[in-house]
């Protein structure tokens, strides 16, 4: 007779980008395994395409692309799922600013990490008096891409740069006329980025410096100075280190 199953218990969040529903499962030791052994390589695509694989065996619900899904709502999932499977708390250490070299203890329990959306964030971009731009979140994949598999490495900070702008246009948009951004190639793209002028692009520059993102404030102490601080954690790595 084989051993008996175990029933994994589900949960449900809302993602924080689109408030849809989803349905999880904590994740297994062997799946857990796998996660040790990318953070042990200590190499950020590998960690990345660690926690992408136990996302896509932890998400129950259908139809939910994860490649697809922008970074801060692959943060708090997994967030979430590893509070489920490990613990609600995470123990970690942090440098005092006030020295910049003293490190202490601290705990941070998951309910208490938000994602911060800046109320001056907005994804429509308006250009001039007719044509506004309409943006979409950079997916995790494409994260991947600009910051850790640059095949080409002639390519300057400025074209990467660019070149997650332009993957990011959904639509730009008239009264009259709608352009999706899926309907034409990464060049012609970059081109109408170009064609920017300051002032535009630096409003491009704001949706991505104000996009949502895993943020909590905890306060510490300086054992040696006695100088209380206050020190912002943003996005997995800072929780994770």
């Amino acid at each position: 007779m084989p051993l008996p199953s175990i029933e994994t218990p589900t949960y449900e969040l809302k993602l924080p980008s689109s408030n849809k529903k989803i349905k999880y499962r904590p994740f297994l030791v062997k799946e857990e395994k796998i996660l040790i052994i990318a953070l042990d390589s200590k190499d950020q695509t590998q960690i990345t395409n660690a926690v992408t694989d136990v996302l896509k065996k932890c998400i129950l619900t259908r139809n939910v692309k994860v490649d697809e899904l922008p970074t801060f709502d692959i943060e708090y999932l997994f967030l979430n799922i590893r509070a489920k499977s490990i613990g609600e708390d995470i123990k970690m250490t942090v440098t005092c600013p006030d020295d910049k070299v003293t490190q202490v203890p601290v705990t941070i329990y998951v309910d208490e990490i938000e994602v911060i959306k800046p109320e001056d964030h907005t994804t429509d971009i308006v250009l001039d008096d007719k044509m506004t731009l309409r943006m979409k979140y950079p997916s995790l994949n494409q994260f991947i891409e600009s910051n850790f598999d640059v095949k080409d490495k002639s390519e300057t900070l400025v074209d990467k740069t660019f070149k997650v702008i332009a993957d990011c246009i959904d639509t730009v948009y008239t009264e009259e006329d709608a352009w999706e951004g899926k309907d034409y190639t990464p060049t012609e793209r970059v081109k109408f980025i170009e064609q920017l002028n300051s002032k535009q692009y630096k409003e491009v520059e704001k949706f991505f410096s104000t996009m949502p993102k895993l943020s909590k404030t905890i306060e510490v102490i300086n054992p040696n100075t006695q100088e209380k601080s206050s020190i912002v954690l943003e996005g997995l790595a800072d929780f994770f280190g």
